[in-house]
């Protein structure tokens, strides 16, 4: 791996999940880290990107400035084109301008869930939401733009902040003994704290290109359910049910698992067991 010697990092959307966890972080001294939340740095406003990116010069740029509702994603497609599509292009023109790696944060929802297998990096994307298309989208403006990204795509995060999967289970168990969970959607969780790590680690190599980073393992809707309950002590039934139950606005794919090629061929260390994450992660809550 090619090191740098030292390295500043910006951090887009730092008020969100990963971008708290990235900016909370303890690093070594040879890396510095700066977050801007979106009332710092809209990167929907292409002057104030430009001018918070070239005033702070980062070597890096990890963008995690994303619209993420994914249901109100359907009703309000131009706004998530805006922040997912355009707001990534005005993000990576600035840190192309000063020759800063870029980090795009990506989902598996640019892939259709038809699958059987884990997707690969090079599959074939095809988004069945406004949100994975507006994700997508940005994809492709990073490719188009920049000479040194890395597109990052992960799915099922949970962590210390903001809203997750696992903190919605939780406050469900506060209100009920029994949560009916869909059975139907397969994937694998990731924890922010171990997707942070990697990108501090991915962002010291000239390994650009795509990258799927989830914790390893794969397990239904249902079965990180009572993982959770489990792993908290809480004696909560949880019954499995079909995503035609509960139908949601924005299609969500069936099986979203990654295959981490890219990790595996470029020498990283796997991602632990999501199971072995979650654990780590309840006994902070």
């Amino acid at each position: 791996m090619t090191l740098l010697d030292k390295l500043k990092i910006l951090v887009t959307g730092a008020g969100g999940q990963l971008g708290q966890e990235l900016v909370a972080l303890s690093v070594k001294p040879d890396i510095e880290i700066t977050g801007f939340s979106r009332g710092e740095l809209d990167v929907t406003k292409p002057d104030q990107c430009r001018k918070v990116i070239t005033s702070y010069m980062p070597d890096v740029v990890i963008h995690c400035a994303a619209y993420t509702q994914v249901d109100q994603a359907e009703a309000e497609p131009d706004q998530a084109y805006r922040v997912n599509a355009y707001g990534t292009w005005n993000a990576v023109i600035a840190a192309e301008q000063i020759g800063a790696r870029f980090v795009y944060i990506s989902t598996d929802y640019v892939f259709d869930g038809k699958a059987k297998v884990p997707y690969r990096e090079s599959d074939r994307p095809n988004p069945q939401s406004v949100y994975g298309k507006s994700k997508l989208a940005g994809e492709q403006f990073v490719m188009s733009i920049s000479s040194r990204y890395f597109i990052v795509r992960t799915s099922w995060v949970y962590g210390m902040y903001g809203a997750n999967f696992v903190k919605t289970m939780l406050k469900l168990a506060e209100e009920r003994d029994v949560i009916k969970v869909v059975h139907d959607q397969i994937g694998s969780p990731t924890y922010t704290l171990d997707l942070a790590r990697f990108l501090l680690n991915l962002v010291k190599t000239d390994y650009y290109g795509i990258w799927h980073a989830s914790n390893s393992g794969i397990c239904s809707r249902y079965e990180f359910a009572k993982a959770i309950f489990e792993e908290k002590g809480l004696n909560v039934k949880v019954e499995p049910c079909e995503t035609a139950d509960f139908p949601r606005t924005a299609p969500r794919p069936s099986y979203s698992v990654l295959d981490h090629v890219a990790i595996r061929e470029r020498g990283f260390e796997p991602f632990r067991p999501w199971r072995e994450a979650l654990c780590d992660f309840m006994q902070l809550l």
